[in-house]
């Protein structure tokens, strides 16, 4: 029997401006998970937010994709929508971008990473979820968890991952129908850097073993103000990573976030900052900030989930938040001065193009 785990996540309000859903949503939430797992629609699921998004992961076997899942998530929205409206809060229904649902949340505003698997003996994977920040964020990290022995020492020391992987990287910026290429490590090394060192534009979608062709990692790919075509808040990316035996391990997955990396988002998602690795539920607040991602590791079994391990509240992390801390505050006392703040091409869905074609008409030339 084949596993589907799929993680979708939505801004549906916030308390205080962009913060944390409410107690209420997230009970909401809850109670129409419990619901779903009683009918037989879920055999297992979790709810959990981060920021001011919520997240729902939920086992099932109906595959990737299935309209029944998609619209248990997209109506779960829309009741913590009509909590956040009824309470007052910021930004309620902010990620819901289409009026009705049409089969699938792809292209509607949440964030989705589903992967089937047939389940190994032992099955761990971590669940990535990340705030005030873009899809591109899982560029690095990724890239250096599967393809830099710097950080995946078992692609020297496990024979099973000697061959590499696959990775499938989407053009973002084309919007008519999805763009892909499928390039490998280690022959196709310099043509994958070559296009991630552009996290906006081009964006891991997915990363397969090539010895066995195993599914190993999913991310989600959408950018709002494709979508919207105006700014409506960030991306706010989900990511599923099988680890351990084919796979790197759990620690060399999480290894590159140490760096806490720069990355577009934070006030307005219009500025670069570290990320900080946070513990689960936790909450936004400097500069509408910072960048936020957690980590929450699971082992599923026969359709079920363990409980979750908290990998970001651990000692060591602490010391790479305040490493976030002052890598943010050191790029944020550079205020809107490029590269502070994000690129002309990210700008094109906020205000600041207003301004300038506005300066522009009063531009001269000089003989």
């Amino acid at each position: 029997m084949k596993t589907t785990i799929s993680v979708i996540k939505a801004d549906t309000g916030s308390i205080g401006g962009h913060n944390r859903p409410s107690d209420a949503m997230v009970t909401k939430a809850k109670d129409r998970v419990a619901e779903a797992l009683k009918t037989g629609l879920l055999s297992d699921a979790r709810v959990t937010f981060t920021g001011d998004d919520i997240a729902l992961l939920m086992i099932h076997g109906k595959g990737t994709d299935h309209p029944d899942i998609h619209k248990f998530a997209w109506d779960t929205f829309v009741e913590t929508t009509k909590i956040a409206k009824s309470q007052g809060l910021y930004g309620a229904g902010q990620d819901l971008l289409k009026d009705a649902f049409s089969g699938n949340v792809r292209g509607m505003g949440p964030g989705s990473a589903e992967m089937e698997i047939e389940e190994r003996t032992a099955e761990p994977f971590v669940v990535f979820a990340g705030d005030k920040c873009g899809p591109g964020v899982f560029n690095y990290p990724l890239f250096a968890g599967f393809a830099d022995p710097y950080h995946n020492a078992g692609l020297l020391l496990a024979p099973e991952m000697h061959t590499g992987f696959t990775f499938t990287i989407m053009d973002v910026n084309h919007t008519e129908h999805d763009k892909v290429i499928t390039l490998r490590v280690p022959e196709d090394y310099y043509d994958i850097c070559t296009l991630l060192r552009d996290p906006n534009r081009y964006i891991i979608e997915k990363v397969v073993e090539n010895a066995t062709g195993l599914i190993a990692s999913v991310a989600s790919t959408s950018r709002l103000h494709n979508i919207a075509g105006k700014y409506v808040g960030k991306d706010d990316p989900v990511a599923i990573v099988r680890t351990q035996k084919q796979f790197p391990s759990t620690g060399e997955i999480l290894s590159p976030w140490a760096l806490a990396h720069y990355t577009l988002g934070d006030n307005r998602g219009s500025h670069h900052v570290a990320v900080m690795p946070v513990k689960q539920n936790s909450i936004i607040s400097f500069f509408d900030g910072p960048t936020v991602m957690s980590a929450a590791g699971y082992c599923v079994h026969e359709g079920k989930l363990t409980e979750a391990v908290d990998y970001f509240d651990q000692p060591f992390w602490d010391y790479i938040r305040e490493k976030a801390t002052k890598k943010t505050l050191m790029i944020r006392e550079q205020g809107f001065f490029n590269p502070a703040m994000g690129p002309q091409d990210e700008m094109e869905y906020t205000g600041v193009m207003e301004n300038l074609k506005r300066l522009d008409a009063k531009f001269v030339a000089r003989k």
